[in-house]
């Protein structure tokens, strides 16, 4: 019925009970869950994610470097990111883009990652998953330069940022990922998009550990939890959480292309 899009249950704070989070993300109703494989480069966090993804049906991954690591995207780190986009639980290159917040890299080498990966992403034609944060203008103007044409849609994920940013990706084909910040008492203006924008470009998604929903704010975040952030997303639309279940899991196996990828019984369930 639903679908975590954006999860990091391959990080440590899941080691000492990461089948009982699997578990409860089952439980709650989340039958599909992707595993973003950056994390930490440096610790060889595509590796964790993989042993994962290889462990269960229905979680898949993704491969990229993410924009607080791009001093780290040399010609071997690339050569090994297209080797393992081969994987065949890997079903986009994300996340990369650019964060303009933090810094930790150099804002010209991140521009420079985020073009890199998503040539990989366009030769290996599938879908990219973006990280941008104060960063719209420059994400908007390289995804026009460098995704235009492509076969393959890409997702803006943990959305938190301007009504234009919306409206710009959803043109360029873009979906539009919310997170548990939609449940948020400040994030007034973040529902006012997430209530204007189609119904059939939004996903969800939780990005755990962090950024746990109402009623669990300052709690570690886990898969199920993406119902929360469900259940808002249909007060704002005026329909059940069943059918944002619905609806955002029908966007995202149309996204992902994942026909074909996904186990009968896990298909039907998300059909």
């Amino acid at each position: 019925m639903y679908v975590d899009s954006h999860a990091h249950i391959e990080m440590g704070d899941f080691d000492q009970d990461r089948e009982q989070v699997i578990q409860r993300a089952l439980d709650a109703g989340v039958d599909l869950i992707v595993d973003i494989g950056d994390g930490d480069v440096s610790r060889d966090s595509h590796s964790a994610a993989f042993k994962v993804a290889e462990q269960y049906s229905f979680i898949f991954t993704t491969v990229g470097v993410h924009p607080h690591e791009a001093r780290l995207l040399d010609e071997r780190l690339y050569s090994r990111l297209d080797e393992m986009a081969e994987h065949p639980k890997v079903i986009a290159v994300g996340e990369i883009g650019l964060d303009y917040h933090y810094d930790h890299s150099p804002r010209e080498v991140q521009r420079e990652a985020f073009r890199k990966q998503l040539g990989l992403a366009w030769e290996r034609e599938l879908p990219v998953v973006i990280h941008t944060r104060e960063a719209e203008a420059d994400t908007i103007e390289i995804i026009r330069e460098q995704w235009s044409g492509s076969a393959r849609p890409g997702i803006i994920h943990c959305f938190t940022g301007s009504r234009w940013l919306a409206d710009e990706a959803v043109r360029l084909g873009f979906y539009i990922s919310f997170s548990g910040v939609l449940t948020f008492k400040k994030a007034g203006d973040l529902r006012e998009t997430a209530s204007a924008l189609p119904l059939d470009r939004i996903l969800i998604e939780t990005d755990c550990p962090f950024l746990a929903p109402e009623p669990y704010r300052g709690k570690r975040n886990e898969p199920a939890y993406v119902v929360e952030t469900a259940r808002r997303l249909a007060e704002l639309r005026g329909v059940t959480p069943e059918e944002i279940g619905r609806i955002t899991s029908e966007n995202f196996m149309r996204a992902f292309a994942l026909e074909g990828k996904v186990d009968e019984k896990t298909l039907a369930t998300l059909r």
